[in-house]
């Protein structure tokens, strides 16, 4: 939903009962749940209706291992880029197998709030809000792109860039990103680059 209400995507449903929980506007829930309602469900009258609001899961909650989803419950420092995060399934997968192979082990939650590690993984996921290659469409979102009630992924055509591809290319999607040159995709594979070996280094130190 836009700031003024209108749908940006069609084809996505976005329920018009969710909101902010406090005061401090720092947590978003349900505002039809009956903890916020002296124990009221009110949550029949929204879209999905009770019983699949109580049942649903989202596929992160399916595909993001129990680790991933702590970490990013650990670093994320607002409600906004936790939700961009935790639903974007390629980027979390990616960039945690990235940093894996490269310290030769799945870090553990309690390890990652050593050494600056945890603000260094922000400092990536925060690419999500910051991204200097991010694609101007309003007709992206991460991956996919719309086309009326129909979504697609988007495809990033390195032929024309003048290289077979990047191993960087799932986040790249992810990210919405959009080069014009062979100089861009290079920027963008150091910025991700630079990253991952200033987590590394800050892991086996």
């Amino acid at each position: 939903m836009s700031e003024d209400g209108r749908k940006i995507y069609e084809v996505i449903y976005c329920c018009e009962y969710l909101g902010f929980l406090d005061s401090a506007e720092n947590k978003v829930g349900c505002l039809l749940h009956p903890c916020q309602n002296g124990g009221v469900d009110m949550r029949e009258v929204s879209f999905y209706g009770r019983e699949l609001c109580e049942e649903h899961l989202c596929p992160s909650y399916h595909y993001l291992s129990r680790e991933e989803k702590v970490v990013l419950r650990n670093i994320a420092n607002d409600w906004y880029l936790y939700g961009l995060c935790v639903t974007d399934i390629d980027l979390v997968k990616s960039y945690f197998r990235l940093i894996s192979e490269r310290v030769c082990e799945t870090p553990s939650p309690d390890r990652l709030k050593e050494n600056n590690l945890s603000e260094i993984i922000l400092d990536f996921f925060s690419f999500k809000i910051s991204w200097p290659f991010r694609s101007s469409a309003t007709n992206r979102f991460g991956k996919y792109y719309f086309d009326g009630s129909e979504y697609m992924i988007n495809r990033i055509d390195y032929h024309a860039l003048g290289c077979e591809g990047s191993r960087f290319n799932s986040i790249f999607l992810s990210l919405s990103s959009e080069f014009q040159n062979m100089q861009e995709l290079e920027e963008g594979e150091k910025l991700i680059e630079a990253n991952i070996d200033e987590f590394v280094r800050a892991y086996l130190q």
